[in-house]
Order: structure tokens, then sequence, then C-alpha cells
């Protein structure tokens, strides 16, 4: 028999990238990283991806959860967790650290094992340490596995406040004053460790911000106006992370910027301006995410104002060798400065965050903000570049 007699095996079709969709875990931000999760999951597009929805528990499980957006809101004041979506109570999904297997395999008590396919690429939407912080991006490295977002050390530069401010300082990008207590210094000498805050409050003066050096969403931050609040403000910040952070207050406006990845190089938003909050000391967490305050996008500067801190904002995600995206945050102080305060790797996706609502006004709405995020992270390796 002649081969062209032979049944012909149709063309097969490329598949479609999958894309896991990683949340939730083990911060004080999980709350904040499930809503985040459900507005990306609700726009992805998924005649274009493949998606599986994979969620890390506060206790660190990672579970298989069910693929439904409108579950994973604030409603009523009640913040969503991956518990509640989670398909079993103790099935775990776990991703191979060979990285010439990309398979994800799901798995529990009592049940043989069951592949769910292989995974092309994350989209890690977790907020605060242990997802955001270079933790997750180094076991996906070790996987083999492309991923939205900055790569191992500028996730942890990124996270850690501290080493971020010095990184901008060796850059030469303008940073306000701060002081560092490390968790051997409170231990051992929690006196002399008051003393190095009260003593820079001396210099710099009253009122002072107390924060953890390591989480984001505004969490644990106290505004400090005099002595007597020191101490419960030390606690609060320890409660989230051991080492903390002291800042003297910026008098002038916050101004953010957001930075994304374009095939010729990172460019940046239109700024955009957070007023204050009139109900609420600063532009805190429930600010944020339950009483829904807004900002200003975009931002009220002049061309020449909004040209300078866009600058800035690609200066800093190039001095931390940053990927994908960031948003940078800044003072314009009273007398016209720019002062970076901070940047995060991994921003708010959530309907209200600043981050999507600056680059729709640039032009840029929220599907094509992932499908970037997406492209970005298929075109550039793993390991070492």
């Amino acid at each position: 028999m002649s081969s062209e007699n032979l049944p012909q095996n149709p063309e097969r079709q490329p598949r479609k990238p999958r894309v896991a969709v990683v949340f939730g875990g083990r911060s004080s931000e999980h709350a904040i990283s499930v809503v985040t999760a459900g507005a990306v999951l609700r726009s992805i597009d998924r005649t274009k991806y493949d998606v599986l929805p994979i969620g890390i528990t506060p206790d660190g499980r990672w579970a298989l959860t069910a693929d439904e957006p409108g579950r994973m809101t604030i409603a009523d004041r009640r913040l969503p967790s991956v518990e509640e979506l989670a398909e079993s109570t103790d099935g775990t999904v776990v991703l191979s650290v060979d990285p010439g297997n990309r398979e994800v395999v799901y798995s529990e008590q009592g049940s043989v094992p069951k592949a769910l396919g292989e995974v092309d690429v994350v989209f890690p939407v977790l907020h605060g340490p242990y997802g955001e912080d270079g933790t997750l991006q180094g076991l996906l490295e070790l996987s083999g596995v492309p991923y939205v977002g900055a790569g191992v050390l500028a996730s942890a530069v990124g996270q850690d406040k501290e080493y971020m401010k010095r990184v901008f300082l060796s850059y030469g990008l303008p940073v306000g004053p701060y002081e560092v207590i490390r968790p051997r210094e409170w231990e051992q000498d929690p006196s002399a460790a008051r003393r190095k805050i009260v003593d820079f409050a001396a210099e710099h003066g009253w009122p002072l911000f107390v924060k953890p050096a390591r989480a984001g969403s505004s969490m644990g931050i106290t505004k400090v106006d005099a002595l007597d609040g020191l101490e419960a403000a030390i606690e609060e910040a320890r409660r989230h992370d051991p080492k903390i952070l002291v800042e003297s207050l910026l008098r002038g406006r916050e101004i953010e910027c957001g930075v994304l990845e374009f095939e010729d190089g990172p460019r940046a938003s239109v700024p955009a301006e957070i007023p204050p909050v009139t109900s609420h000391e600063f532009y805190d967490f429930e600010a944020k995410y339950i009483d829904a305050a807004t900002g200003l996008v975009p931002a009220p500067l002049t061309e020449e104002q909004t040209a300078e801190v866009r600058r800035l904002a690609v200066e800093a995600f190039d001095a931390v060798s940053c990927e994908g995206l960031v948003r940078a945050d800044f003072f314009l102080t009273e007398d016209g400065r720019f002062v970076i305060n901070e940047i995060n790797t991994m921003p708010g996706f959530t309907p209200i965050s600043m981050y999507p609502r600056m680059w729709q006004e640039s032009g840029v709405d929220y599907a094509e903000l992932i499908d970037r995020l997406i492209q970005a992270a298929l075109r550039r390796p793993t390991g070492l570049r």
C-alpha cells in the first residue's frame, strides 16, 4: 500500500499557553492577594490562555481552587480566603522542581495523584513575604517555569524597605530619612533600640511612621505623634515583621507611577495622586481596601513634574533590576522635590487598585495589561539573564 493511501493524521493545532494564577499565601496580605486574583481571573483572555487557579493557604498548603472570581471579593467588610475556595480541605497541588518537567500534580489523602497537565507560565499575585519577596520566584527558577514579574533579587530587594532604600541611594535617587531596628537589636537591648528611635525623632521631629520592614498594603503601619505612642506602634509593626522601619514625616503630596515592561524596555504610566484621606490618619489598609478611598488619575501635575516622576519611576525599576512591572510611590515635597518612598514589585490588581487605573489612563486597559505581563514572562528565560 502506498503511503498516499494511509490514513493521514490531521495537523495538530497548537495548544494555548497554560497560565497558573497563584494567590493567597502566608503573609498578612492573604486576603488582598485573593481579591487581586479574582480580578485577574475575571479579565484574563480565555480564548488565548488556559487558566489554572492555585491558592496557597495561610499555613502554606497549595490548593486547587474554584475558578469563581465572583467569590473572591471583599463583601460587607468581610475578607475572602483560599480555604473558602479550595476544592478540598486536604488536597495538595505540587509543582515539580525538575526543570525538564512542568507537570502539576494534585493529590488527596487516600486517592491516586492526578496529573493536571503542564504549566507554561505562572502569574503570581501574592503580596508580601513568602510570595512577593523572592521565595516563590526562587522555587519557579528551580522548576524552570517562566513567571510574571520581578526575579529573585529584585523581588527580595523590593520587599525589604531597608535594602530597597540602600539601593536607591547608591543610584542617586532621592530618599527620605529613615532608621532601622533589626530583630537582634530589639531582642538583646530593647531600651537601646527605643533610644535609637527617640534620637531619630529628636533629629527629624515628630510625627514618625513606624512600619514593618517587609510588609505591604499599609499593614502594621502606625503614625506616632509623640513618645507615648511609640511602644504600641513598635508592637504593632513587630506583629507583622521582627524588623521594623522608622521614617520621618515628609510633608507634601503622595504621587504614584506605574512601570510596565514593553518589548523595547520599561515605560512609565501617567502618574496618580493619593489625596489626603480625611477619615483616616493616612492612606492605610482600611482606607485602601475597606473604605475604597480613591486617587486622582492622572495626577494634577505640571508637564515638567509629570516627566520628572516618570523618569524617576523607570530609574527605580532599573536600579533594582526589576522585570515585568512596578508601582513606584513618591512624595512631592513642599519645596517641589520628588522623594521616592518605595516600590511594589507586585502591586494590587484589584478593581480599585492604582496600578491598573494608571495604565488604563495611559491607554492600556486591564485585559491588555494582563496579556502584556504574560507575554513578557513567556519571552524571558529562567535562570541567569
